[in-house]
């Protein structure tokens, strides 16, 4: 199959990349802003965000000029020159499918909160045991591809069930692109497969809910502290020497919102506060957005729902060594390999479509 032309929106929108481009470079030799460092830092930082378009589409159009040409030579010659112009077709095809997308990419408007850390929600759902130890599996999927992206996760609070299992967690996944990588992976999370506990083999289905929110800074969200009821108490479950011996767990509830944090895995109650502060600020950041966006609300409520196992993104099939995301209609067969962090293929594919959407929006 032959590959279809670039949407003319998207040629124009980049000739508008390469107009503006042109006129920033002559605006940074103009002796009024060498001396002026604000202008000039401005002007070269949005010089510097529209140099991957411009390079990446200069290269595209160069590749466009020779398929054209190697098309022509397809339809004007035979025998052996044809085969070599059909040839010169599918290896120029092969490489245009990829700059197409690097250049959409380049154009869509960058979400400021993209560069985020990220604060990452596991909570088990329905499936009592074998839900808690699914949500033990996806933690470690996260943590390792947190890994393979050289990003660092800090947990902020863990409530354990049965050994190996995580009834929920909060963690911290921090690096260059985390929230804009991982935003996608908030929804219900459901597995089949045959629990360790299952004595007559039977599959079992399972869930468990992921939401993932921008870390907030203090200057996105301004909170009262005459809004917040924080009680300390002692610390239960496993834990080091004095972890459960002193009232080092703290429960802050901001009033006005219901919202409720708790933290008890530090032997600092200081710390336990500032983890639980962290937390209830990127939550109150994440139903501020929402609250200005009802659409990004309502998809947020339906990903996220209540643990049901219909209420599914992404479905993980142990016996068949399947995993299939739903909004995408995408299905790997390595399951294996998911579970082991590479969740790549979904990344990338949950973020094109969510780079159309914007494009469309954008009239890109």
């Amino acid at each position: 199959m032959s590959l279809a032309a670039p949407d003319p929106r998207l040629l124009q929108r980049l000739a508008e990349a390469r107009n503006r481009f042109a006129e920033l470079d002559e605006q940074l030799a103009d002796p009024a802003v060498l001396t002026d460092p604000d202008r000039l830092r401005e002007l070269s930082q949005e010089r510097s965000g529209l140099e991957p378009a411009v390079r990446d589409g200069t290269r595209l159009e160069e590749l466009l000029v020779e398929l054209e040409g190697a098309r022509e030579m397809v339809e004007s010659t035979d025998g052996e020159m044809r085969d070599l112009a059909i040839e010169e077709v599918e290896t120029l095809e092969g490489r245009i499918g990829p700059l197409v997308e690097a250049v959409r990419e380049h154009l869509v408007p960058k979400d400021p909160l993209d560069d985020r850390p990220a604060v990452l929600e596991i909570r088990a759902g329905t499936g009592g045991d074998e839900a808690g130890l699914f949500a033990a599996d996806l933690l470690r999927l996260y943590t390792r591809y947190a890994e393979r992206q050289g990003w660092s996760v800090e947990l902020l609070t863990i409530s354990e069930g049965i050994p190996g299992a995580i009834r929920e967690v909060v963690v911290t996944v921090s690096g260059r692109g985390a929230f804009g990588r991982l935003r996608y992976e908030s929804g219900v999370h459901r597995v089949q497969r045959v629990p360790e506990t299952e004595s007559q083999g039977r599959i079992h289905t399972s869930a468990a809910t992921v939401a993932v929110l921008p870390e907030a800074e203090e200057v996105d969200v301004a909170i009262d502290p005459s809004e917040l009821r924080i009680d300390v108490f002692r610390s239960s479950g496993p834990g080091g020497q004095s972890v459960n011996t002193t009232d080092s767990a703290v429960r802050i509830t901001h009033v006005p919102t219901g919202l409720v944090v708790s933290c008890q895995d530090e032997k600092s109650q200081h710390k336990n506060k500032a983890k639980a502060m962290k937390v209830l600020r990127s939550r109150l950041l994440d139903r501020a957005l929402a609250e200005r966006d009802a659409e990004r609300a309502a998809e947020r409520r339906s990903q996220v729902g209540t643990g049901d196992r219909s209420a599914k993104i992404r479905t993980y099939n142990f016996p068949q060594s399947r995993v299939t995301d739903h909004r995408i209609g995408l299905s790997v067969y390595n399951l294996d390999t998911v579970m082991d962090g590479e969740i790549d293929p979904f990344v990338r594919a949950l973020r094109l479509a969510a780079q159309e959407e914007r494009m469309e929006e954008e009239n890109v």
